[in-house]
C-alpha cells in the first residue's frame, strides 16, 4: 500500500506545524476538534471553500434529539465543556418532527403527544398507540445507554454511561425492538420506515434494530430548535473550538497529503507550503476525496481508497416570505408522498425550516432534500432538484413572488450529503475502526460506521475517536 508520500525536501519549504490537522468540517470533525483543543492540543480544520459559501442550515442535521439531561448531545456537550450561555442558544421545541402523508399530518413529539396524534390520525386504537409509543420508547433509551457506554471506536474503552442523580439503570427492556415495533400494521409501517430514512444516514443498509430503536425513540424526546441563527449546532462547535485557539482555513483546488519528518498534513498548490501536525484527520468521505483529488490532477494516497459513495442526499434551499407557509408546519416534515412505495428517493422529502440571517427578517429559510441513488444524481441532478422545488412548492400554493431559489454551491470532497454504507461485518454495533496507518499517524471519521444511529452517531463518533488518538500521541 502506497502511504503519504514525504514531501519533497526543498530550501524554500514553509511548514506550519499544528498538533492535529482535520481534513474537512462534518459534524464528526468539529466535535474531535473541541475535544482536542481543550486538552490544549493546537489544532487546525481544513473546509473546502465552496462549502463555507453554502447557507449554515445546509449542514446543520435534520433532527437533534432534544433530552437535556442524559442525553447523547448533552453528554457530549459537557464532555467539550461547552458553556452554558452557549447551549442555552439551542432552545427546546416540543414537536421533533411531523410526519406526513396523504390525509395525515402527524406531530412527533413526547410520549402523551405521540400517542394522542396516533389516535387522532386513525392510524391505531388507543391501546394499540400506547404499546407502540412505550415500546418505542423503551428501545430508545436502552440503546442511548448502551451508546453511551460503548467504546465506539475500535481501541477506545468503554465507559459508564452518565446518569442523573436518583437514576437508576435501564434493566426492564433489552436491546433490540419489541413485537409492536418490529411488525407494526400496515397503516403505521409506512410512518416508521418514513421516519428511519429520515434520520439515519445510511446510504441504502438496512438500519439494525437497535438501531432503529433509537432512532424512533430519540424523536419521542423533542428538539433543539433553531429560532435563532446563533442556535445552530455546527456554530455552537465552531465558537467553541476558536475559543480553545482551534484555527479554520479554507483549500479552493488541488492539494496533496504528504508528510514532514513522520509528521502527516497537506501541501498547497506550489508545494512550498504545508500544514502539518503530529497527526492527520481525515473527515471527510474517503472514496470522495481521493476521486476529487485526482479530478484536481493529484495523486491521491492508497489510504484514500475506499467505495464511493452509493447515495446521495439532493438539497434545495428556498427563501420563503413566512406569511405563505402553511399555519400547522412543524420546523421539520417528513413528507411521504406516495405510502404504498417505498420510503425513498423523491418519495421522501424531508424539509427543515430555519431563521434568516438578518435579525428582523420576514423571510425563513427552507432546505427541502431526498436521497437518491448517486449514480442518478450525476446523470441529472437538475431534474431531482426541479422536482423536489416543485413538491415543496405545492405546499404553499399561494406563494407566486414570495418564494425564491438560492444558489447551493456545489463541493467535491467536503460533503456531508454523500452517502456509504459500511462493508459487510462493520457498521453499529460494531465499533469502528479510525486507524489508517501509523507512520505517518493518519485517522479516518468513517460517518457510514455509525451513519444508523443519525446525528447521535457522529456526536460519538468524533468524541471518541478525539480521545482514542490524543491518547495515542501522549
Amino acid at each position: 500500500m502506497r502511504g503519504v508520500a514525504e514531501a519533497a525536501p526543498s530550501a524554500s519549504l514553509r511548514a506550519r506545524r499544528w498538533d492535529v490537522v482535520i481534513l474537512g468540517a462534518s459534524l464528526p470533525g468539529l466535535v474531535a476538534a473541541a475535544r482536542f483543543g481543550l486538552d490544549g492540543l493546537r489544532v487546525l480544520v481544513v473546509e473546502e471553500e465552496a462549502a463555507t459559501r453554502r447557507f449554515a442550515g445546509l449542514r446543520e442535521p435534520f433532527l437533534i434529539p432534544g433530552n437535556a439531561n442524559g442525553g447523547v448531545l448533552d453528554a457530549c456537550m459537557k464532555a467539550i465543556t461547552v458553556p452554558l450561555i452557549e447551549r442555552r442558544k439551542l432552545e427546546p421545541e416540543a414537536i421533533s418532527l411531523q410526519v406526513v402523508l396523504p390525509e395525515v399530518r402527524l406531530d412527533i413529539g413526547d410520549s402523551a403527544l405521540t400517542m394522542e396524534e396516533l389516535v387522532a390520525w386513525g392510524l391505531a386504537k388507543p391501546e394499540e398507540a400506547n404499546a407502540l409509543v412505550k415500546g418505542i420508547q423503551a428501545a430508545g433509551l436502552a440503546e442511548r445507554e448502551a451508546m453511551l457506554e460503548a467504546g465506539i471506536v475500535r481501541g477506545a474503552a468503554p465507559r459508564s454511561a452518565p446518569r442523573a442523580p436518583g437514576a437508576v439503570r435501564l434493566t426492564k427492556h433489552g436491546r433490540g425492538l419489541p413485537e409492536e415495533v418490529a411488525k407494526p400494521s400496515p397503516r403505521l409501517a409506512p410512518v416508521l420506515d418514513a421516519q428511519v430514512r429520515a434520520l439515519s444516514n445510511l446510504a441504502a443498509a438496512p438500519v439494525p434494530p437497535e438501531a432503529r430503536g433509537r432512532l424512533l425513540g430519540s424523536a419521542l424526546e423533542g428538539a433543539w430548535s433553531h429560532r435563532t441563527a446563533e442556535g445552530f449546532l455546527r456554530g455552537c462547535l465552531r465558537r467553541r473550538i476558536q475559543s480553545l485557539f482551534g484555527e479554520f482555513r479554507t483549500l479552493a483546488g488541488r492539494f496533496d497529503l504528504v508528510s514532514v519528518g513522520n509528521h502527516p498534513g497537506i501541501s498547497l498548490p506550489g508545494g512550498n507550503d504545508v500544514w502539518i501536525g503530529r497527526a492527520l484527520v481525515v473527515n471527510a468521505p474517503r472514496g470522495r476525496l481521493g476521486a476529487a483529488l485526482r479530478e484536481l490532477g493529484s495523486d491521491p494516497s492508497d489510504l484514500l481508497d475506499a467505495p464511493p459513495p452509493t447515495r446521495r442526499r439532493v438539497v434545495v434551499h428556498l427563501r420563503v416570505r413566512r406569511s405563505v407557509l402553511p399555519e400547522a408546519m412543524a420546523s421539520r416534515v417528513v413528507w411521504l408522498r406516495d405510502p404504498s412505495k417505498p420510503a425513498d428517493g423523491t418519495n421522501l422529502i424531508c424539509l427543515s425550516l430555519f431563521p434568516a440571517p438578518q435579525a428582523g427578517s420576514d423571510r425563513i429559510e427552507l432546505v427541502a432534500s431526498a436521497i437518491v441513488p448517486e449514480a442518478d444524481a450525476a446523470a441529472d441532478a437538475a431534474a431531482i432538484e426541479a422536482e423536489i422545488e416543485a413538491a415543496a412548492r405545492s405546499l404553499m400554493p399561494f406563494s407566486e413572488g414570495a418564494v425564491s431559489r438560492e444558489a447551493v454551491p456545489p463541493v467535491r470532497w467536503d460533503d456531508d450529503d454523500a452517502l456509504c454504507d459500511p462493508r459487510m461485518g462493520e457498521g453499529w454495533p460494531v465499533e469502528a475502526e479510525v486507524r489508517l496507518s501509523t507512520k505517518p499517524p493518519v485517522y479516518a471519521l468513517p460517518r457510514e460506521a455509525v451513519g444508523a444511529l443519525g446525528v447521535e452517531g457522529d456526536l460519538l463518533l468524533g468524541w471518541r475517536a478525539a480521545e482514542l488518538v490524543r491518547s495515542e500521541l501522549a
